[in-house]
């Protein structure tokens, strides 16, 4: 059939079929709710795909351009890793949580830490009064590393640590940790996050200054290659840009603007980008909407295949091919209704699985509230296992392929990013972009956006806007016993008291001589945690050379 016959027809639908019926049945309005304000269309067919080619743009899975995934037989062959993010109070809570989790058929680990770690102090600074342990388990010591990690094989589970500013000290605590039992290094898998540059457009745990920071990236990045090679030492982060309030095509673009950034820094750094590709792993959102966030991890794959081909060279299809863990919205959590959160979280795995996700974390439904109890976690939990097994979704390649909306949605979203890309482009860079407060600048007026459209009731929030009621059913909540905090300071000077005092300061001296002579600092962070160095006092001694970052506020 031609696409002008296909046109006509959808033409003559419309007006003998379709408006007939809402002439006497108003549709619920549902506009601007895709990127950028776009509508989706009341019907899509054929003729809306007619510039979309199925083998050049749409392509065979575990092929360039990636559209329909990374594996040629993806879930097929092997499921998404299940990993639930977790990390409270001390390291031995923390430990049972992930020994119950992993007893319950998770299969990967996903550790959270608390702010003080995150931002390099000790729980003994007075900056972290009242944050131990509140937003993820604290670890200042290789001993708190060895006590989260107990009767836990690190030779055989992959471990994710979402950690920024402080990602080259904790992967040298988990590397001491393995030295200590006697593994190698090299056998170790998981990743560290390590994306400073959303922390100053989204987040804000930072301690240095862009630039010093991207220098600490390249060590990681030069310092692991050959220490742990199977590790993957970027997790490239546009969770928290959607967390922060960007669209869908926002997320890619940014994300993806992260890492060409972080590629240059690894090129610069001397590693070679058909070599170091393979070690990159990005880390998306997963919103509502479940045909745009299908569509959002399509176009994600093919601009990304593009821009190692293209821009850094990479051959192979390893190195083009872009793999990602997700994690549902946080965002759209509500405090409302909160069981109403199952429903959500369900519906968004769905979308991460349809899109073709590597590694998945689904939020409990009590997270809007408090952190999630054991019974919320399981919950969780079980929301992936019965959409692996149960649901079907699973069981073949790229099931949306070739639907008329999710093509035309994903060539809509290659568009609108690669416009964002431009601009970054002629900015100078992510970096500069940053810098000049452009990024943060477009997000803002998106979550603006957002925001308006939920109190007006354009968007509808069941429980929130639509759908109310009077009292929420209570539901029970994880609380930190404030006495944590005090144990953990305790076990904390403990552990300073009974160590070697001059062999901590000697090593710490020779990390801060490695900083100011522009050294690679990762094998002197190894060693100064070794010598029984804190967290803590690792990040002063960088902070002396690198200074801390202080935020310019943006109109």
């Amino acid at each position: 059939m031609s696409d002008k016959r296909i046109a006509d027809e959808a033409a003559r639908w419309r007006r003998e079929v379709l408006e007939p019926v809402e002439a006497k049945s108003k549709p619920r309005p549902r506009k601007g709710l895709l990127a950028g304000g776009r509508d989706l269309k009341d019907l899509y067919t054929a003729a809306d795909v007619e510039d979309v080619d199925p083998v050049t743009d749409v392509g065979f899975p575990g092929e360039r351009p990636f559209v329909r995934g990374v594996q040629p037989n993806m879930y097929r062959g092997r499921l998404w890793t299940m990993r639930q993010y977790a990390g409270f109070g001390s390291a031995r809570a923390s430990n049972e949580r992930y020994r119950l989790l992993l007893s319950r058929g998770q299969t990967g680990l996903s550790v959270a830490f608390d702010l003080p770690t995150q931002m390099g102090r000790d729980s003994d600074h007075p900056m972290s009064l009242g944050e131990v342990g509140k937003v993820g388990v604290a670890i200042d010591t290789v001993d708190d590393m060895e006590t989260l990690l107990d009767q836990i094989p690190l030779d055989q589970v992959s471990t994710s640590m979402t950690i920024n500013s402080t990602a080259g000290t904790l992967l040298a605590l988990y590397v001491a940790v393995a030295r200590r039992r006697g593994i190698d290094p090299r056998k170790l898998r998981g990743t560290i996050q390590n994306d400073l540059l959303k922390e100053y457009i989204a987040r804000g745990t930072y301690i240095h200054p862009p630039r010093p920071s991207l220098k600490l990236i390249g060590d990681i990045f030069t310092w692991a290659a050959d220490t742990t090679p199977h590790w993957n030492v970027i997790s490239v982060s546009g969770y928290h840009l959607r967390e922060a309030g960007c669209d869908a095509a926002q997320e890619i673009a940014f994300t993806l603007a992260d890492g060409i950034a972080y590629v240059e820094t690894a090129r610069d750094a001397g590693l070679d980008p058909e070599r170091f590709a393979s070690q990159l792993s990005f880390f998306f959102n997963v919103h509502n909407h479940l045909l745009e966030e299908v569509a959002k991890f399509r176009a994600a794959r093919k601009l990304w295949a593009e821009i190692m081909a293209e821009r850094f060279g990479v051959r192979s299809e390893r190195g083009q091919a872009l793999k990602f863990h997700c994690q549902t919205a946080g965002a759209t959590l509500t405090a409302q209704q909160p069981l109403n959160n199952v429903v959500r979280v369900t519906v968004q795995a769905m979308a991460a699985v349809l899109g073709g996700a590597q590694s998945l974390h689904t939020n409990s439904f009590d997270e809007a509230l408090a952190l999630p109890t054991a019974q919320s976690a399981t919950l969780a939990l079980r929301t992936q296992q019965i959409l692996a097994s149960e649901s079907g979704i699973a069981d073949t390649v790229d099931p949306f392929a070739g639907s008329y909306v999710i093509e035309a949605l994903t060539r809509d979203l290659v568009t609108q990013a690669r416009a964002y890309l431009d601009r970054v482009a002629q900015l100078g860079g992510m970096v500069a972009a940053i810098e000049q407060g452009y990024v943060q600048r477009e997000i803002q007026d998106a979550s603006y956006r957002y925001q308006m459209e939920i109190e007006r009731g354009d968007r509808p929030i069941v429980g929130v806007n639509v759908y109310r009621e009077g009292a929420d059913e209570a539901v029970p909540l994880q609380s930190i016993d404030p006495a944590l905090e005090a144990e953990q300071v305790a076990r904390l000077r403990a552990f300073r008291a009974a160590r070697d005092q001059a062999a901590t300061d000697a090593a710490l001296a020779a990390l801060e001589g490695a900083a100011r002579r522009d050294e690679n600092v990762m094998p002197r962070v190894l060693g100064a945690v070794e010598a029984r160095a804190t967290v803590g006092e690792v990040s002063d001694a960088l902070r002396r050379v690198y200074g801390e970052h202080v935020e310019i506020k943006t109109l």
